[in-house]
């Protein structure tokens, strides 16, 4: 950290009124000390562990598609994934999966992670993970659902359209965040 970060001319304004700190600021702070936003937060909070954080579950996409990571309502079979600490969701079941490749975009690039919902309802409009019963993966975004049919449009750059019929839908679930 540069010697001003902290500078009580950067604490007060001329007025005589206290200042927050900077994003910057607490940035150079959590960077020099190797502590996490929600550990920093429960400093300033005075609680005991950090406030809305829990591990989920996560895993690189290419690996998803493979046998032995789900179970078959589509929630994870936790002792093969890693763990990504994320900010509590209401879905206990919900996991990150991590994007590889260049599949996906624009919508998504390589790096990027999604946090899916099993347990949340599903809506048209929509961006989702369906698991065929072939095993293949799709994140695509639900155009129509009915008990016959499933209509999904790819993220990708060609937005291509499937109908999916339901008896070769294993389970459909909403991506409910994506960052980088």
């Amino acid at each position: 950290m540069d010697p001003t970060t902290f500078n009580k001319s950067k604490r007060i304004t001329k007025e005589g009124k206290q200042r927050w700190p900077s994003t910057e600021s607490l940035a150079k702070v959590l960077t020099a000390t190797g502590a996490s936003l929600g550990e920093f937060v429960s400093l300033v909070e005075d609680q005991q562990s950090p406030v809305g954080i829990r591990q989920l579950p996560k895993l690189r996409l290419a690996q998803a598609a493979q046998p032995g990571y789900f179970d078959s309502q589509g929630r994870p079979l936790r002792a093969h994934w890693e763990e990504t600490p994320f900010p509590d969701v209401s879905d206990p079941h919900a996991f990150a999966l991590e994007i590889s490749g260049e599949g996906l975009q624009p919508v998504f690039r390589h790096g990027d992670v999604v946090v899916v919902c099993p347990s949340v309802d599903v809506t048209p409009g929509d961006r989702v993970l369906v698991r065929t019963q072939q095993g293949e993966m799709l994140i695509s975004e639900l155009q129509a659902i009915n008990p016959q049919e499933l209509w999904v449009k790819s993220l990708g750059r060609e937005q291509a359209a499937r109908n999916l019929p339901a008896n070769q839908v294993q389970w459909v679930s909403r991506i409910s965040w994506a960052g980088h």
